[in-house]
């Protein structure tokens, strides 16, 4: 309970630096207002806890479970995600009302010990939860979008505010460090169902699988903006011979020539946060990159992306706690530390060169709530580790985060690998 009242609380949190107009906006159908964000977390709990295992529970309006589904066919048609920003109604008000309406019956849910379904209700409770983390993360990443829209450039939050807003501290050396691994025969992946008590994995993660690694070489940190900066300088925008052919043709389809978000001001380097219009730190990575990008620059620089097995290897070879997410942490920071790898999880998402499939023996779950993840497994490629707004709990070296190659409105960025 205490878990499910602090992810809750959280997301309020999150909008508490939002202006009342901030609530609706939606730049692209690819993003989804914030409002829709706390009204679909909503959703998820009605849909797949309250209406299947409280009995005599009535929905505050039979309308929003078609109003506030995602992508869930199983469970009915969905309002167009293209025009989510449409939905002036319900008021962020009654959006809170909702809220509160199935905060009120998830209570009384969770409250009874003597339940006949409480093994599933509980397993369903953690997976809405892990749900709204999610969303909790995707709720920084669209409105970051949505702000840029704004010729104004307005800041979410004052950099002021957080501390630090990214300036570099003890940068390492520009100089590209390397760490091998011997490769050979390695476990990846989770027998999720056999987990430890109150542990969490998607069912994507799984099942445990064994894979062949030949020898091969990691970065230790990731690319930063003025290693990039040589990319974009040396023409690596219009140059093919970098590119895959579907990445070349987004290339001049959009008109690509930089990195999102990166802006020159007066000739200085500058790029949008959600801190807003700031100095481009040549010591940070470089974020909110597509996967061909990412792709490309490993070819210029005559390297490669990793595969996602190698870089969970790696990772997995130095995991040995959670690491401590920064609350007030909105965008990367220069790396730093003595780990073998550095910034594997709290600055940007790396794109990796494995395709988004299941791994053997995998089974989505029956019914409706079995298209979380399942039917997405084609067409996408897997992101490894973690962002800067990714919540505590979701940073782990078996977690498979995935997008299309042509998305880079997530913080995403890239490390190097090699073959030995």
């Amino acid at each position: 309970m205490a878990h499910y009242r602090r992810t809750r609380d959280d997301s309020l949190l999150a909008c508490e630096p939002l202006c009342i107009e901030d609530y609706g906006l939606q730049a692209e159908a690819f993003t989804s207002p914030p409002k829709w964000h706390l009204a679909h977390t909503s959703w998820f709990f009605e849909t797949f806890l309250l209406k299947p295992f409280l009995p005599d529970y009535r929905p505050l309006d039979e309308r929003y479970e078609f109003l506030f589904n995602s992508y869930y066919n199983g469970v009915g048609t969905q309002f167009s995600r293209a025009q989510r920003g449409l939905l002036s109604r319900p008021t962020v008000a009654e959006i809170r009302q909702y809220r509160a309406h199935v905060d009120r019956a998830m209570e009384v849910l969770l409250s009874d010990g003597d339940h006949p379904q409480r093994a599933t209700i509980l397993a369903r409770s953690r997976l809405g939860v892990e749900h709204e983390q999610q969303h909790q993360e995707l709720f920084y990443t669209d409105l970051k979008y949505s702000l840029f829209a704004n010729p104004l450039l307005p800041a979410y939050r004052d950099a002021a505010a957080a501390g630090d807003a990214g300036a570099p501290v003890h940068a390492l050396s520009s100089k590209l460090q390397w760490r091998e691994y011997g490769g050979g025969l390695v476990r990846v992946g989770r027998d999720v169902e056999q987990g430890d008590p109150g542990d969490f994995a998607f069912d994507n993660e799984g099942p445990a699988n064994t894979v062949f690694l030949a020898p091969f070489t990691l970065a230790r940190t990731l690319v930063t903006n003025a290693q990039f900066q040589e990319f974009v300088e040396d023409g690596g925008y219009r140059r093919p011979e970098f590119w895959l052919a579907d990445g070349w043709a987004v290339v001049q389809e959009l008109q690509w020539q930089q990195p999102l978000y990166w802006l020159e001001r007066d000739g200085a380097p500058m790029h949008f946060t959600l801190y807003g219009l700031q100095h481009r730190e040549s010591s940070q990575p470089v974020c909110h990159l597509s996967g061909y990008e990412a792709d490309a620059y490993a070819s210029w620089a005559g390297a490669r992306l990793p595969t996602e097995f190698e870089w969970e290897h790696a990772a997995s070879e130095q995991w040995v706690h959670a690491p401590t997410v920064a609350v007030d942490k909105l965008h990367p920071a220069t790396a730093a530390g003595e780990e073998p790898l550095l910034q594997l999880y709290d600055d940007c998402w790396q794109w990796t060169g494995s395709a988004y499939r299941p791994y053997p023996g995998f089974q989505p779950a029956p019914g409706a709530i079995g298209e979380y993840n399942g039917k997405f497994m084609a067409n996408q490629w897997v992101l490894r580790g973690g962002s800067c707004v990714t919540p505590q709990g979701h940073t782990r070296p078996g977690y498979r985060n995935f997008f299309y190659p042509q998305d880079r409105w997530q913080f995403s960025g890239l490390r190097l690998a090699r073959d030995i």
